[in-house]
């Protein structure tokens, strides 16, 4: 049983930050649904922010055809919403393992805070981005920079968001990203941003933390 101290001192702990390096997919996304199913109320919130080598991730609502010629690139299907997107190296992925309850927060607000998260930390690059309320992501001049799919299990979510910072875009070319015919996509090294994504993980973690902080 945990007692009412022990909620109120989760609850006040901003979100723990790891930092996981580059690290294969299948066992990172088991570890995330391994703690979301074992946590408690006391369970501080985290923050993951990585890199996957080369791999494909179909939503659960994914549908076949949007997976164009994936090549020897492995596809994963998988149990966050949305279509098909692309991991790589040089690209960010956080994942924020959050208590939505105890944070009071619902799963548009996350999203919304995660697509302002992005959008003001590219900006401090002179990157004008923008998010889209009917698909969900970053995007500048109407190329997709950041991808957003989530899971909300027993009130917690999981799975997160994708940043393109500086990695080969071609296998964006083997699928309908996100779902959608003729998508582009672009990437900060091309926009004038930084190369690192350690850098660009630094500062767009500082700000999620701050916004999922009570």
């Amino acid at each position: 049983m945990v007692s009412p101290a022990e909620q109120v001192v989760a609850a006040s702990l901003a979100p723990l930050v790891k930092r996981l390096g580059r690290v294969d997919y299948e066992p990172t996304w088991r570890a995330m649904q391994k703690l979301t199913d074992e946590r408690t109320e006391a369970t501080r919130d985290e923050i993951w922010c990585l890199e996957h080598p080369p791999v494909f991730t179909q939503g659960m609502a994914g549908k076949a055809e949007h997976v164009l010629a994936p090549g020897d690139i492995p596809v994963v299907n998988i149990d966050r919403g949305g279509q098909v997107t692309y991991h790589g190296p040089g690209q960010l992925v956080v994942y924020p393992l959050l208590d939505l309850r105890r944070l009071q927060l619902g799963v548009r607000e996350m999203v919304v805070a995660l697509e302002n998260a992005i959008i003001d930390t590219v900006a401090q690059w002179g990157i004008q981005a923008q998010g889209n309320r009917n698909a969900p992501g970053v995007y500048v001049d109407g190329k997709k920079l950041a991808s957003i799919g989530l899971r909300i299990r027993r009130g917690c979510s999981y799975h997160g968001l994708a940043l393109n910072v500086a990695m080969d875009i071609e296998p964006f070319q083997r699928i309908n990203p996100c779902g959608y015919q003729g998508l582009q996509v672009t990437q900060l090294s091309e926009l004038g941003g930084p190369h690192s994504s350690v850098v660009v993980g630094d500062e767009l973690c500082q700000r999620l933390v701050a916004s999922f902080t009570r």
